[in-house]
């Protein structure tokens, strides 16, 4: 099974609340304010359009939302309000120089191996406008090399439970893991995973050999710079000038 598909729609839809997203929102319309249209903004592996569907409504983003995904189910469940396309973040379907800006957020660019995330980086490059911009974001490295080896269990408002275990190798700097998801049915949903967490200063190297530059580094959503007690790293690039 793959992970990315009905396993992560049934395990973590449960933990999005609507006060989380609402913030998530804010910070985006924000990291977007000031970059002009008309071209549109993309939202990276939108899953069932969460910040999509809100950022495409209202604010500075508005009617200039497309939202990407792979996932076929997820497509199908996504909210209304914006345009979306069924793609691979290692062959995006958009023009050269087509896009104002893009996002992804919990680590989506981070889940192939080290030579993808760079084609990766380089095919958003490859699509945005000259001094477009990119905000993601992911986990910091060094909160998951202080606890390597992680277990999680939870009932779920279903009656699903959710069981989870990872160990994050500091040398290669993956996460790798199993998660686990046994419905009231009975049925169960199993797959592996595998995230890459960079450390900023390899991040910031990712970045400049790609074709941008680092605007911003946040440690949460207040916008405050990223501290050792920081639980998400959220980073604005701009493509540097062809």
């Amino acid at each position: 099974m793959s992970f990315f598909g009905e396993l992560y729609l049934r395990s973590t839809l449960p933990f999005l609340s609507e006060a989380v997203t609402a913030r998530e929102v804010e910070y985006l319309a924000h990291a977007f304010a000031d970059v002009p249209g008309p071209a549109p903004v993309v939202d990276l592996g939108c899953g069932h359009g969460r910040h999509a569907s809100r950022l495409n409504a209202t604010g500075p983003l508005a009617g200039r939302v497309i939202g990407l995904e792979l996932d076929a189910l997820s497509l199908s469940m996504r909210r209304p309000g914006f345009p979306a396309v069924q793609g691979d973040l290692r062959a995006l379907p958009f023009q050269e120089a087509s896009l104002s800006g893009a996002y992804a957020w919990y680590s989506t660019l981070f889940a192939f191996t080290d030579e993808e995330h760079v084609h990766i980086l380089r095919e958003v490059a490859r699509v945005l406008r000259p001094g477009g911009r990119l905000v993601f974001q992911t986990v910091p490295y060094e909160r998951l090399a202080e606890s390597p080896p992680a277990t999680f269990q939870q009932t779920l408002p279903d009656g699903s439970i959710l069981k989870e275990q990872s160990c994050f190798n500091a040398v290669t700097g993956r996460d790798e893991g199993q998660r686990t998801l046994t419905l009231p049915t009975g049925r169960h949903l199993t797959a592996s995973f595998a995230i890459r967490y960079y450390p900023l200063a390899e991040l910031t190297r990712l970045l400049e050999s790609t074709g941008f530059s680092t605007a911003w580094v946040h440690g949460g959503l207040e916008g405050g710079p990223p501290t050792p007690r920081s639980t998400d790293l959220i980073v604005g690039a701009a493509l540097q000038r062809r």
